[in-house]
């Protein structure tokens, strides 16, 4: 027997589901609404065109084979839908591409972005063709942070349709990395599709949002029920979507507060690398001094833009010490970093992001990510410059 509206509310926050015509599932759905059309709020769109699925990797998959197999099922295999990205997209949007094109069901060009990590949206326009149907380029990088110009990549897919009276390519972008600090309003961004994950905002759900414009066709790639406008079959995880909802709004409301005091102390941990370590000339890298010269000979390089860049992201290489010792050397002084994205650890190659930025360094060194939060201060900044001060004493043997 249900005892209260408090029971009811819990109940249906926790068990309930969201398609059920009983009271509790009614609850759930109210909530389900509700969680949606706080994100909608966040993104200026309509509460329709929200989609929540499983996490990032399901979102940008749901974009890029639901966009195509709209195009097959109405054009045919005979005319090849044409899909552009570029070479450091995360995986679950470069493999997909990649898995399309082997499969025949695509011919996709790849950009390569510039030296800084940022790609050329004039060189992303040279690559439209009659047949373009979708461009994913993603909104700030997972590995080196580099932040791409999705607004000027949107006004020139927008300025050839215009041209060639055509509602095609549309334009996607992985928003998972900058959810905490980045503008996330659609209409000001110019994207047809945009999709966001829980997984890399601190207190939210595992669960994903797919953003997809009302006008935009877009087949289901999966098989069951009728859930998320028919898009995403499977009960949805009410639980993690409220809370999703709920932590994307609270990033986003201090997102400007955080993004200067994230920025201050990435700045200052490079500047205190490179009074530390000699470095190789990079555009945009400001002249560092030598500090400590008992490590004149360990030339130091921090991958992607300076000033285009996420606020918590420090990516660096040190060219002659592989990123997996050095990440594993950090662990072991409690400090956390990464050599590449976690999707790829299991593979015992280098970063390819990085490669695309040197194309001929050594896969095997890569680079080291270091990752700013809410909880991060000075004092750890300089724990961590001195752990690597010590790290790079006792491997010496790889640099001199």
């Amino acid at each position: 027997m249900l005892k209260s509206n408090l029971y009811l509310d819990y109940a249906a926050s926790v068990s309930a589901n969201p398609s059920s015509v009983h009271v509790l599932g009614m609850l759930a759905k109210k909530k389900l609404e509700n969680a949606r059309k706080k994100i909608a709020d966040i993104l200026n769109v309509r509460s329709e065109e929200i989609i929540f699925t499983s996490g990032g990797t399901e979102s940008n998959n749901l974009a890029i084979q639901g966009a195509i197999w709209s195009w097959l099922e109405k054009k045919g295999k005979k005319n090849l839908p044409h899909i552009i990205t570029t070479n450091i997209e995360h995986p679950s949007v470069l493999e997909t591409y990649k898995m399309l094109e082997k499969k025949k069901l695509a011919q996709v060009s790849i950009v390569e972005v510039e030296k800084n990590g940022i790609v050329d949206p004039k060189k992303i326009k040279k690559e439209i063709k009659k047949n373009t149907v979708l461009v994913s380029v993603m909104y700030a990088n997972n590995e080196i942070g580099t932040i791409q110009p999705i607004k000027e990549i949107a006004k020139e897919i927008k300025h050839y349709r215009k041209k060639e009276q055509k509602s095609f390519p549309y334009f996607h972008t992985d928003a998972v990395q900058g959810a905490n600090y980045l503008d996330l309003n659609v209409e000001r961004l110019g994207v047809d599709l945009l999709s966001l994950s829980g997984s890399k905002i601190e207190g939210a759900g595992r669960v994903g949002v797919l953003y997809k414009r009302k006008s935009l066709p877009l087949v289901n790639i999966f098989g069951g029920g009728d859930q998320e406008q028919g898009l995403r079959p499977g009960t949805e995880n009410l639980e993690a979507i409220v809370k999703f909802s709920t932590a994307l709004k609270s990033v986003q409301s201090v997102k400007e507060k955080e993004t200067k005091r994230l920025a201050k102390l990435r700045d200052y941990f490079i500047a205190e690398l490179l009074s530390i370590f000699s470095h190789c000339a990079l555009p945009g890298l400001p002249g560092g001094t030598l500090a400590d010269k008992k490590f004149k000979e360990v030339p130091l390089i921090i991958n992607g833009d300076l000033e285009n860049r996420l606020p918590n992201n420090v990516n660096i290489t040190f060219p002659k010490i592989p990123s997996d010792l050095l990440v594993i050397e950090l662990s072991a002084k409690g400090i956390m970093a990464s050599s590449k994205s976690a999707c790829k650890s299991s593979r015992a190659e280098g970063s390819y992001v990085i490669k695309a930025l040197r194309p001929d360094s050594d896969s095997e060194i890569g680079g080291v990510r270091f990752s700013l939060g809410k909880n991060t201060t000075k004092k750890d900044i300089d724990e961590t410059v001195k752990a690597l001060s010590l790290i790079l004493a006792k491997l010496k043997k790889w640099y001199t």
